[in-house]
C-alpha cells in the first residue's frame, strides 16, 4: 500500500478568525495501491521549455488576445459564478455560527412591572363597602452570562468541521472560476471554428453552383449528358444544405458564448479572429504534485477533514457537558435607582449533564459520522485517481492530435491539388463528372476536418489546464492558491 498525503490548503487566517478560535482539522493520510509517479508517463524530451516563465493567465498564452477580454467579462457578469460566491458567503456565516458557542454568551435584560391589588375582607371604618387597593411599581436590570466549558473538545470539533466546509466552499468557488474560464475559452474557439466552417461551406457552395452552371452550359451545347446536369444540381443543393447547417452551428455557439458572458443571447457577437496557428509546447516532466492545485481535490480533501472532525464531535457528545451561568443586576421601585450602579441582585450556578439512556441515539450518530467519513475518504481517493487519469489522457491526446493535424494538412493540400486538376481535366473533356465531384468532396472534407482537429487541440489544451488546476509554471505551483484564477 502506498501512503500519500492528502491535498493541503494554504493558511487561511482570516477565515479561521471568522470561525472562532478553532483551527481546521489536519488531513489524514490516504492509502492507495498504486504508485505516485514523479513525472507523467507520456512526457517527451522534445517538449522541453522554460517552465519557470509560464504565466498565470494561461488562456492568453493560447494566442487569442480577444479571449482575455471575454474571460474578464464572464468572471464579472456570469450568474452561476455569482451563485457560487453566495454559497461561499453562506459557508462563512455557518462557520461563524458554529464557532459562537466557544465564546461566553452575554445578554442584557430589563424588566418593568406595575401592579394593582385589591384586599377583600379588611374593614375600614367609614368605608366598609369599599375594598382596600394598593398600587406598586417594580423595575429591574441585569447582565446574564452563560458559557459551556468545552473540556472534551466537542464544540471545537464542530467548529473545525464548519471551518473545513468553509475552505471547501472557497475551493469550489475557485473551481467554478476555473471552469468558467475553460467554458468561455472552449465556446470562443468553437465560435472561431464555426465561423471558418461557414466561410468554407459558403465557398464550396459557390464552387458547386459554378460547376453546375458550367455543366448546364455544356449540356445545352450537347457536350454533356443530362446525368451530369442532375449530379451538378444535386451537389450544389447538398453544398447549400451543409452551409445552412454550419450557419446554425455558428448561431448556436454564438448564443452560448453570450449566455456565458451574462448577455442576452441575440447572436450579435462578432468575432473576427482566426484559430491560433500553433500552440506553446507542453513542459517536459511536469511534476505530479501539480495535481494538488486542483480546486475539486482541495474541496474533496476539506470535506474529508470535515467528516473526520464530525466523528470527533459525535464521540465527544457521549461525555458530560458542563455549563456555567451567572447574572447580576438591580431591582428597585424607582426607575432612577437603576442607574446608580449598585448591583444588589446576583446569582451564579453551574450545571453538569451526562447522557445516560437515549435509545442508542448518540452512538448511532457516532456510527453515522464514521460511515460518512469512510465514504468521504473513498470519494477523495477515486477523485484523485481520476484526476491523474485526466492529466495522462490529455497529455497523450496532445501527441495524437498533433500527428493527426500534420496528416490532415497533407491531405488537405493534396485534395485541393486533386480538385483543381480534376476540374481542369473535366473542362478539357478528359475526366467524367464523378471524378470532379469526388475530388471536390474530398477537398472540402479535408479542410473541414483540419479546422476541427485544430479546435480539438485547443480544447485538449484547455482540458490539460483544467486537469492540472491552472497553468504550467512549476515555480508558481505552490503559490497559486492566492491568485484570482490560474
Amino acid at each position: 500500500m502506498k501512503r500519500i498525503p492528502c491535498v493541503l490548503l494554504p493558511s487561511m487566517l482570516a477565515l479561521a478568525t471568522l470561525a472562532g478560535c478553532a483551527s481546521a482539522p489536519a488531513p489524514k493520510p490516504l492509502e492507495v495501491h498504486w504508485e505516485l509517479p514523479e513525472n507523467w508517463s507520456v512526457a517527451r524530451a522534445t517538449d522541453a521549455v522554460d517552465v519557470a516563465g509560464a504565466g498565470s493567465l494561461w488562456w492568453v498564452e493560447l494566442g487569442a488576445e480577444p479571449l482575455a477580454e471575454l474571460v474578464a467579462e464572464a468572471l464579472t457578469f456570469n450568474y452561476d459564478l455569482r451563485a457560487a460566491a453566495s454559497r461561499l458567503g453562506a459557508a462563512a456565516a455557518q462557520a461563524r455560527i458554529a464557532g459562537a458557542p466557544l465564546i461566553p454568551q452575554l445578554q442584557a435584560a430589563g424588566t418593568g412591572t406595575r401592579r394593582r391589588q385589591n384586599f377583600i375582607g379588611f374593614p375600614i371604618p367609614g368605608r366598609e363597602q369599599e375594598a382596600l387597593t394598593t398600587t406598586s411599581s417594580n423595575y429591574g436590570v441585569s447582565l446574564n452570562l452563560s458559557w459551556e466549558l468545552d473540556l472534551w473538545g466537542r464544540l471545537r470539533a464542530g467548529t473545525a468541521a464548519a471551518l473545513a466546509d468553509l475552505m471547501a466552499a472557497d475551493a469550489v468557488l475557485r473551481g467554478a472560476r476555473l471552469s468558467l474560464v475553460a467554458q468561455t475559452a472552449r465556446v470562443y474557439f468553437a465560435c472561431l471554428e464555426a465561423r471558418r466552417q461557414v466561410e468554407l461551406a459558403d465557398a464550396t457552395m459557390e464552387n458547386q453552383q459554378l460547376s453546375a452552371r458550367q455543366v448546364e452550359a455544356r449540356y445545352e451545347r450537347g457536350l454533356r449528358p443530362s446525368l451530369d446536369v442532375r449530379l451538378g444540381r444535386s451537389s450544389a443543393a447538398a453544398a447549400e444544405a451543409v452551409l445552412r447547417q454550419r450557419q446554425r452551428q455558428l448561431d448556436l455557439v454564438t448564443r452560448q458564448l453570450e449566455l456565458l458572458l451574462g448577455r442576452y443571447p441575440r447572436a450579435v457577437l462578432q468575432l473576427e479572429a482566426d484559430l491560433p496557428p500553433a500552440l506553446p509546447p507542453i513542459p517536459v516532466g511536469l511534476p505530479a504534485d501539480l495535481i494538488g492545485r486542483r480546486p475539486d481535490l482541495v474541496a474533496a480533501e476539506r470535506h474529508l477533514a470535515a467528516a473526520g472532525a464530525r466523528v470527533t464531535e459525535a464521540r465527544r457528545s457521549l461525555y458530560p457537558r458542563i455549563t456555567l451561568t451567572t447574572s447580576g443586576g438591580r431591582v428597585s421601585g424607582a426607575l432612577g435607582d437603576l442607574l446608580d450602579g449598585d448591583f444588589s441582585v446576583w446569582s451564579i450556578a453551574g450545571g453538569l449533564i451526562q447522557p445516560i439512556f437515549q435509545g442508542g441515539l448518540l452512538r448511532a450518530r457516532v456510527d453515522l459520522a464514521r460511515s460518512q467519513s469512510d465514504q468521504a475518504l473513498a470519494q477523495f481517493a477515486q477523485r484523485a485517481l481520476a484526476a491523474f487519469g485526466e492529466v495522462e489522457i490529455s497529455l497523450a491526446a496532445a501527441g495524437f492530435l498533433a500527428q493527426q493535424e500534420t496528416a490532415l494538412e497533407i491531405a488537405s493540400q493534396e485534395a485541393l491539388a486533386a480538385r483543381q486538376l480534376g476540374e481542369e481535366r473535366y473542362a478539357r473533356g478528359l475526366a467524367d463528372l464523378f471524378t470532379v465531384l469526388e475530388s471536390q468532396r474530398r477537398a472540402y472534407d479535408a479542410e473541414s476536418q483540419l479546422l476541427n482537429v485544430r479546435r480539438q487541440r485547443l480544447d485538449n489544451r484547455i482540458d490539460l489546464h483544467l486537469a492540472l488546476g491552472g497553468g504550467f509554471s512549476v515555480g508558481q505551483a505552490r503559490n497559486d492558491e492566492q491568485a484570482h484564477v490560474r
